[in-house]
């Protein structure tokens, strides 16, 4: 059987920024097929982008990827308030969907912490840019100590946030809130989100502070640093930028640089959480096959 053959037939369901770097990663994938880019706008630049790469595209929405026959996955980079009638429309069919917007729907998935549930499920969360960033660093750490309270503050360029994330973060803030306290047990955790207009635009940065007793700081550092090299492998941008370990206190702050494809190194907010859905995907495929 050709490697063509082999390859997930896979859809992008919106066509913003999210959706643009998506189209670029999947089509550098061998082991997913871009069947359609599914957008609202005929004339919007990640149909136009899709289109000059090859992939079949669309102005017609989640009706659309329905009309257009099975998919193995479906990627939803649209907004958490038309998540939900997305799934509704897909469920009957038997794909996977993927959803890339904050609405807390689906199974939690995370790259590194349970990744490996994620072939069982065919709704699937990746909770949000900041859940990404966040939770494998934090889960590292809760493995090791017992958090009392946690606080999360993510910073992004204003420019690499689109509208329907601006229109999302109230979700974006919940779902993260909810995702932290399933994977670390903490009872109180506070999410803060910065969008910063300056020039030159920053970079992704998540800043987390955790409140716990009992700390052992070696095994705790180390168990900090091989989250983040196990993120690296599917986001080489992910880095620790700062780590201090002291007695009922742990503070961590990591930086995600876009590289590679069409996206600026500032906008690592949408590499990290595209990066994960590709890579659950291509997981699935091999599965599969």
């Amino acid at each position: 059987m050709a490697a063509d053959e082999q390859r997930l037939r896979v859809a992008v369901l919106g066509a913003g920024l999210i959706g643009i770097d998506l189209t670029d990663k999947i089509h550098q994938s061998r082991k997913l097929e871009l069947a359609l880019v599914a957008g609202r706008d005929r004339d919007s630049l990640g149909l136009r982008r899709a289109a000059e790469m090859g992939h079949p595209t669309t102005a017609g929405g989640i009706r659309a990827v329905v009309d257009a026959g099975s998919f193995d996955v479906v990627f939803d980079a649209t907004n958490a308030d038309s998540h939900p009638e997305h799934w509704a429309a897909l469920r009957p069919t038997g794909t996977t969907l993927i959803d890339l917007t904050p609405t807390g729907l689906g199974t939690v998935i995370v790259p590194g912490v349970n990744s490996h549930r994620s072939a069982a499920h065919r709704h699937v969360n990746l909770v949000s840019c900041g859940g990404q960033a966040a939770i494998p660093v934090l889960y590292a750490i809760s493995r090791r100590c017992t958090p009392t309270y946690i606080e999360v503050v993510s910073t992004g360029a204003s420019a690499s946030a689109g509208r329907a994330t601006r229109l999302n973060l109230d979700q974006y803030i919940a779902t993260t809130s909810a995702a932290i306290r399933t994977f670390t047990g903490a009872g109180d955790v506070k999410v803060m989100v910065n969008l910063s207009p300056a020039r030159p635009a920053p970079p992704f940065r998540v800043a987390m502070t955790v409140l716990t007793d009992g700390i052992s700081p070696a095994p705790v550092r180390t168990s900090i640093l091989a989250a983040a090299q196990a993120v690296r492998a599917y986001t080489p941008g992910f880095q620790v930028t700062s780590l201090a370990v002291e007695p009922g206190r742990i503070s961590v702050a990591v930086q995600v640089t876009a590289g590679g494809g069409r996206l600026p190194p500032h906008a690592g907010n949408v590499d990290i959480i595209n990066a994960a859905a590709v890579l659950l995907a291509e997981q699935s495929a091999a599965v599969s096959r």
